[in-house]
């Protein structure tokens, strides 16, 4: 990609994700997301029915009347993107890749994030952290965090989930609201299972969002004959008669296991959660995250 091609392209996607952040998500991202605490605001006078024990004591002495101390909420907010750079993001049988789609996902909810004066910061992981871009506020920051969705290649293109929350619970110790994006293709038997424990743990101390993106034919092999199937996380290719019933019954059983395996561990650990499907229009999808 040339550097022309680039600016175009986060050109584009600046406009398309901070108009949604701006116009739509903005009142809901405040509502839904608020900062934790009360912050010291300033002093009135005591009037009939305040709470006695906001009496600034101090004050009171001074000015020989009694005044209490106004709190507002805490707003600020850190928000951390961690996002799936494995092999698999780059899949797609529709106008856009997964990879598109996270893209497009991450730099909305970056967006929704400066438009109410917040920190993000990004996790870019496959089987190992990829790179961190740590929390900052700013115009500037986000472009640079959408620049890098587009054009960061990873060095491995293999996924680990639960590493990924266990670096994000080590690195981030204030609490903040963060966001799961990636397809949620982990290989082996037990990998759902092996991120409980690291997901709990940081579900404990931050507020957790996990955000599936998938294509359909992920979920169901189309009936087309015979295919080459590639796997862009190990490399490895076979051929798949997709003709016989049986094996695309096969193949949807197991997408149906991994959901609903996902869906117990969203159950366990409270992380609020929605599936995007390529094809879709992500921007309800995300205003049923918010509004959940």
């Amino acid at each position: 990609m040339t550097s022309e091609e680039l600016l175009n392209k986060v050109r584009k996607i600046e406009i398309k994700t901070r108009s949604l952040s701006r116009n739509i998500f903005a009142g809901e991202y405040h509502s839904q997301f608020k900062g934790r605490g009360m912050a010291f605001s300033e002093v009135r006078e005591y009037q009939p029915g305040d709470d006695v024990r906001t009496i600034d004591w101090n004050v009171t002495a001074r000015l020989n009347k009694p005044y209490i101390k106004v709190f507002e909420e805490e707003r600020e907010l850190t928000v951390l993107l961690l996002v799936d750079v494995s092999g698999s993001r780059d899949f797609g049988t529709e106008k856009d890749f997964k990879r598109d789609m996270m893209t497009e996902v991450a730099a909305t909810l970056a967006f929704s994030t400066i438009e109410n004066n917040d920190k993000v910061g990004v996790i870019f992981f496959s089987d190992r952290i990829e790179k961190f871009i740590p929390p900052k506020k700013g115009k500037t920051h986000v472009l640079h965090i959408i620049r890098e969705l587009l054009c960061f290649e990873p060095e491995s293109h293999g996924t680990d989930i639960a590493g990924a929350l266990q670096y994000f619970s080590n690195a981030i110790k204030r609490h903040c609201t963060a966001f799961l994006i990636s397809d949620f293709i982990v290989p082996g038997e037990g990998a759902i299972r092996k991120m409980e424990k690291p997901l709990m743990i940081a579900a404990n101390r931050h507020d957790m969002h996990a955000i599936r993106i998938y294509d359909k034919v992920d979920a169901q092999l189309p009936n087309i004959g015979l295919m080459q199937m590639h796997d862009a996380e190990t490399g490895n290719n076979m051929w798949v008669d997709t003709s016989i019933e049986r094996v695309r019954r096969r193949y949807a059983e197991v997408w149906q296991a991994q959901t609903e395996g996902l869906n117990s561990l969203w159950l366990k650990t409270g992380t609020k959660n929605v599936a995007i499907r390529t094809d879709e229009d992500y921007v309800k999808k995300l205003m049923k995250l918010f509004d959940r």
